[in-house]
Order: C-alpha cells, then sequence, then structure tokens
C-alpha cells in the first residue's frame, strides 16, 4: 500500500488544480471601464490643418494608472500618429509636461480620474508654439535658462578632482528645495507675467534656477549674476501671482525663489 501514496497524491493534486481551473474559466468577465480622453491634435505637415480635439476611449481595466500609461495605449493601439514627449516615467526628466484637465503637470505622475463619466481633457504647455499635437517649441526656454550661466563659478582656479568644495550643512540645506527642479517648464507655461512678456522676462522655472547658484556658498559670482538681472523685465515682471507654485509637480517654491532673488538685488546693489 505505500507504494500507491504518491500516485494517490498526484491524483487529488490534479482534481484540485481542475476545479480551480473550472472556477477560473466560470468567473465572468470583468465590465469594461472606458474612460474617455480628448486631446489636442496639430500637425504641421498637413496642408490646411487646424488645431482640433480628438477624442479616444480607454479601457481603465488594461491599462496603467497614469495620464501617460493611457497616452501610450492610445498610441500603440488606436493612433500611431499621436506625438508627444515622454522619457524617464518616474517625474524626473520633465519631458511629459503639459495640461492635463486644466492644470499644468507631469503626465507619468498625474493619475488617471476613475470616475468614467469625466472626461479628460490633455493640451500642450500653454502659450508656447507648438511642434505638433502635444510637443512644446522649448528653445527659448532654454536659451533663457543657458542666459543666467547655471554652473559654478568662482574666483580662483579649480584643480578638478583633487579635492572636495566643502559646505557646512546649513550651507548646503540652502538649496534644499532649488536643485530638485527638472526644467519641465510647467510653472513658467502657468505665469501670466510669463505669458505676455516671455521675450523679456525670465520667468519662474529660470529664476528658481538662477537663485539656486545665488544660494550657493561655493559660488563667487553673486553680484555678477545680480547685475545680470538688474532690469525692468527679467525678475521685476513678477507680480506674485504664485500660479507657479501652486502648479509645480515636485513641490516647489519658484515664488519664494524670486522674492529671495529681489531682497538680494536690494542688499547687494
Amino acid at each position: 500500500m505505500a507504494s500507491l501514496r504518491p500516485t494517490s497524491t498526484i491524483t487529488r493534486l490534479a482534481n484540485t488544480l481542475s476545479r480551480c481551473a473550472a472556477t477560473t474559466a466560470a468567473a465572468p468577465a470583468p465590465v469594461p471601464r472606458e474612460k474617455t480622453f480628448q486631446i489636442y491634435r496639430w500637425d504641421p505637415e498637413k496642408p490646411g490643418d487646424k488645431p482640433h480635439m480628438d477624442t479616444y476611449k480607454v479601457n481603465l481595466n488594461e491599462c496603467g494608472p497614469m495620464v501617460l500609461d493611457a497616452l501610450l495605449k492610445i498610441k500603440n493601439e488606436q493612433d500611431p500618429t499621436l506625438t508627444f514627449r515622454r522619457s524617464c516615467r518616474e517625474g524626473i526628466c520633465g519631458s511629459c509636461s503639459m495640461n492635463i484637465g486644466g492644470t499644468n503637470t507631469l503626465a507619468c505622475i498625474s493619475r488617471i480620474d476613475p470616475d468614467t463619466s469625466k472626461t479628460i481633457k490633455i493640451y500642450p504647455l500653454p502659450h508656447m508654439y507648438v511642434v505638433k499635437d502635444l510637443v512644446p517649441d522649448m528653445t527659448h526656454f532654454f536659451e533663457q535658462y543657458a542666459s543666467v550661466q547655471p554652473w559654478l563659478q568662482r574666483d580662483t582656479e579649480i584643480d578638478y578632482g583633487k579635492e572636495q568644495l566643502h559646505q557646512t550643512v546649513k550651507e548646503r540645506e540652502k538649496l534644499d528645495g532649488l536643485y530638485e527642479c527638472i526644467l519641465c517648464a510647467c510653472c513658467s507655461t502657468s505665469c501670466p507675467s510669463y505669458w505676455w512678456n516671455s521675450d523679456k522676462y525670465l520667468g519662474p522655472a529660470v529664476l528658481l534656477q538662477s537663485y539656486r547658484w545665488l544660494a550657493d556658498s561655493r559660488d563667487h559670482k553673486t553680484k555678477e549674476r545680480l547685475e545680470k538681472l538688474a532690469d525692468p523685465f527679467s525678475v521685476y515682471r513678477c507680480h506674485t501671482i504664485m500660479n507657479c507654485t501652486k502648479t509645480c509637480p515636485k513641490g516647489l517654491n519658484p515664488g519664494k525663489a524670486i522674492a529671495e532673488i529681489k531682497k538680494l538685488m536690494a542688499k547687494t546693489l
């Protein structure tokens, strides 16, 4: 009888698996949860094409939780011509910045509202030239960023790799809330002052980056940096509307950084 036990065990296991398979096969299919997305479309290569909204439906049961997941699903399965930027999917690169439901944010960290009765409307960042669909032209934005010379500048020669440029804990803490900026431009494109004066006003994102170096104890060019900002437009078009701070997907405070620049200018120049 002992020799029959393994066979008996195998038989019981097979019966259990059969019952599980039967139960699974009998389970009803989940009810589709179709979410409607309206997406801004414009193709400059199509003669006569004008900006318009296209409508897509996505089954949330077969889609990831973020808006970027839905955009990728639409592009892969419904419309390969849909154009947008994306890279890291972790809120680090800033590539997928766009206007979702009226708010400038990152598609990769913006959750899809599970209420299928509500439509999600997606536009490119506002008040910027559009390259195609959801892709804004960031050329001017990055030219402004380069204008503030966003790198460490010293009065003395640096022997790179030989020794560190030390900071105290308090000096290092001054950079918190500044270095985390990913240059997604969500804040700048939410600012009415930047909408109307972007040719001369640097905007919240660039000024936050400028203050990041003004606040760095290792940098020796504070006065020179401030002198480059000392005109009626570069900084002073900020009217503390604070849209920038409200919309920042990283939870930073560009409005405070701009106020600190104004204080430094009043004290130094």
